[in-house]
């Protein structure tokens, strides 16, 4: 009898939230209120104390970001090519600038040391981005930030449970964006949160959450910036507070999974493996880089054909069509395009079995083989 089809990610909600979502709906409230309200004072515990606002998006945290640090027209943010295209899209919806630099070929974060050579008189901020949940080195970062006199929007989608030297992403730096997407670690289907500095106000960040607008007494109503309409639903923060009382067993049983990939995967396929960290990272993803010679599209399809789903995350962004038109182009972060071209995400979730992993390793080492002797 064939295996069921293993997704590369598979949302784990348990029948406590599924109920608790059926309670919020029927309680006439289902739009931002009091679980919202529940779901940013238990973030904000995990994040040490630190002011917590939540939004409908990841994107819009770190847009939101950007204004309240005054990043707008004629400024640049230096950023990493290798992420998803809204941690640079939201750099120009503020009229900025996003400069690339390279990544580190190993962690497949954000090369540091080019980040301070990009630095120019125009440069405003930095976004790092914590690929696969595996952090970039925050020291480093806030070094060089605090020398340069930069903000940090830590683009820290990817790396909610993580932590740097025993503290959670979160707890510490300037500001720090989480995504609460379907596929993250912990979800509220859709969904972000803005972790905030001290030196900004949270009732600022709470109107540009809704259009600007400031309400007082009964009636009264004024807009003193220009806002979106970002604001997270009760619906969404209930199935968020539910994931997060698991995140500690999400993180623990994904790292579980992670270690066997490594002592399960024949290295004589000739992939590229993350690196082997048990201690930070919180094993969003688990990521390979095909061999030279692998067609990606190929290894795709002949791993679907035996069962496995595998995603791309992500292709070097500078290569697409809006970035090409700003000047950038291919040879310009060779790392970054050598890693955006052979990079696939494996299934990695936490209702996964061993011998899952086990069956992804066979069929990688399967497909490769099947895709070099050109036939599936």
């Amino acid at each position: 009898m064939s295996q069921p089809f293993l997704p590369f990610t598979r949302p784990s909600i348990d029948e406590d939230t599924i109920a608790g979502v059926a309670a919020v709906l029927r309680s006439g409230w289902i739009t931002t209120g009091p679980q919202a309200q529940a779901f940013e004072a238990a973030l904000s515990a995990h994040c040490g104390g630190r002011p917590v606002r939540v939004f409908n998006s990841g994107t819009a945290t770190m847009e939101v970001a950007l204004r309240v640090a005054g990043v707008g027209a004629g400024h640049e943010v230096i950023t990493t090519p290798l992420s998803w295209v809204a941690t640079a899209n939201v750099v120009l919806e503020t009229g900025a600038r996003p400069v690339f630099v390279d990544v580190d070929p190993a962690t497949r974060n954000i090369d540091l040391m080019q980040v301070e050579r990009a630095i120019g008189p125009a440069t405003r901020a930095v976004i790092p981005v914590d690929l696969a949940g595996l952090p970039v080195d925050r020291d480093r970062l806030y070094d060089i930030a605090a020398r340069h006199r930069l903000r940090v929007v830590e683009d820290a989608a990817q790396s909610f449970g993580s932590a740097w030297r025993g503290r959670p992403i979160g707890a510490t730096g300037d500001f720090v964006s989480f995504s609460f997407h379907a596929n993250k670690n912990i979800t509220s289907v859709e969904g972000g949160a803005l972790v905030l500095p001290d030196d900004v106000d949270p009732a600022l960040v709470e109107r540009y959450r809704l259009q600007g607008v400031a309400r007082s007494g009964f009636d009264g109503m004024d807009v003193d910036v220009l806002g979106g309409k970002f604001n997270l639903t009760d619906v969404a923060a209930r199935v968020g507070l539910g994931q997060l009382k698991r995140l500690d067993e999400f993180t623990a049983r994904r790292r579980e999974l992670a270690r066997h990939y490594f002592d399960v995967f024949d290295v004589d396929a000739g992939c590229d493996l993350p690196v082997m960290d048990f201690e930070n990272c919180n094993w969003h993803m688990f990521q390979i880089v095909l061999p030279a010679g692998v067609e990606r599209a190929a290894f795709m399809a002949a791993m679907k054909e035996r069962g496995i789903g595998t995603g791309v995350h992500y292709p070097a962004m500078h290569l697409f069509s809006l970035y090409r038109a700003m000047g950038y182009g291919p040879g310009m972060f060779p790392h970054a395009e050598r890693i955006g071209r052979g990079i696939v995400t494996l299934p990695l979730f936490p209702a996964m079995t061993a011998d899952d992993v086990e069956r992804v390793c066979a069929a990688v080492t399967a497909s490769i083989a099947a895709v070099r002797g050109g036939a599936r």
